[in-house]
């Protein structure tokens, strides 16, 4: 449930993969389909369902007279600059803006929008399963009430961590906004190994996905740190130790990772144009 009320209505820009998901997770957190309006000139046809069987409100533009208390803007980042333009008049006094789009700074978003409290966020896709993770950057004029109501409206996703600079969204980004499609190839590069071992490559698959998949739950579950399932894990002398000893190595994961992350990074901050 919410910790605040809402000053205003709860405008959604966008009923894509993201924002259908934030909209599942508020009706389920108990926010009320009445308190939110979605505007997307097209939705996909189960979130045009969801619309319609919880009572929220659906606009194909920003409707005329209309103060959002939390203007949450989930289009993806390459149409910024088309969307925000016609959405100005939504943006009051008391409004907080909420953004999800990868790289677009707070800059690019006040001059579209004007000066107003406004938080950075970067969800990432586990995010509609009610498992993923977000990062989160507030200006200074986001109040303490405003940063609780939207840590609220994040967190049916996963839990929130705020970071302490605007920069810092950018890290973010490169870590766990991307992060799944790095787990999704590494089960790909799983079992592409596996089958080169001489398994069914239909096998090796669901082998690799399974693995990674409890690896993930264990991982959820468990307080130990990483590092530490990893030893349980490895006996030494054995077969872990052996493949370790590769991944591990001066030339293996680490490096490629580091080289990975700095590459999407570099990528969020050009997004920023």
């Amino acid at each position: 449930m919410m910790a605040v009320a809402v000053s205003g209505p709860i405008v959604l820009i966008g009923a894509g993969n993201m924002g259908g998901a934030m909209l599942g997770g508020w009706l389920k957190s108990g926010v009320k389909g009445g308190d939110v309006l979605v505007i997307d000139p097209g939705p996909p046809p189960a979130m045009a369902k969801l619309i319609a069987d919880n009572g929220v409100s659906h606009a194909a533009a920003a409707p005329e007279g209309i103060r959002a208390g939390v203007l949450f803007l989930a289009v993806k980042p390459q149409i910024m600059d088309a969307v925000l333009p016609p959405l100005k008049g939504l943006v009051g006094p008391e409004t907080v803006i909420v953004s999800v789009a990868a790289g677009k700074t707070l800059r690019f978003i006040e001059s579209h929008l004007g000066e107003a409290a406004t938080v950075r966020a970067m969800p990432n896709t586990p995010a509609m399963i009610g498992r993923g993770v977000t990062g989160a950057y507030a200006n200074a004029r986001v109040t303490e009430a405003q940063r609780a109501l939207v840590h609220d409206l994040l967190k049916v996703s996963g839990p929130v961590e705020w970071v302490e600079t605007e920069a810092d969204i950018d890290a973010v980004t490169a870590v766990s906004g991307s992060g799944p499609a790095y787990v999704f190839y590494l089960v790909e590069c799983m079992a592409e190994a596996g089958r080169k071992a001489g398994l069914k490559a239909d096998l090796a698959m669901r082998l690799a996905r399974e693995t990674v998949a409890g690896a993930g739950e264990l991982l959820h579950q468990s307080p130990d740190e990483a590092a530490q399932l990893r030893q349980n894990v490895t006996s030494p002398g054995g077969t872990t130790a052996a493949a370790l000893a590769i991944l591990m190595a001066d030339d293996g994961i680490q490096p490629l990772f580091d080289k990975a992350i700095a590459a999407a990074r570099k990528r969020a901050e050009e997004l920023a144009g």
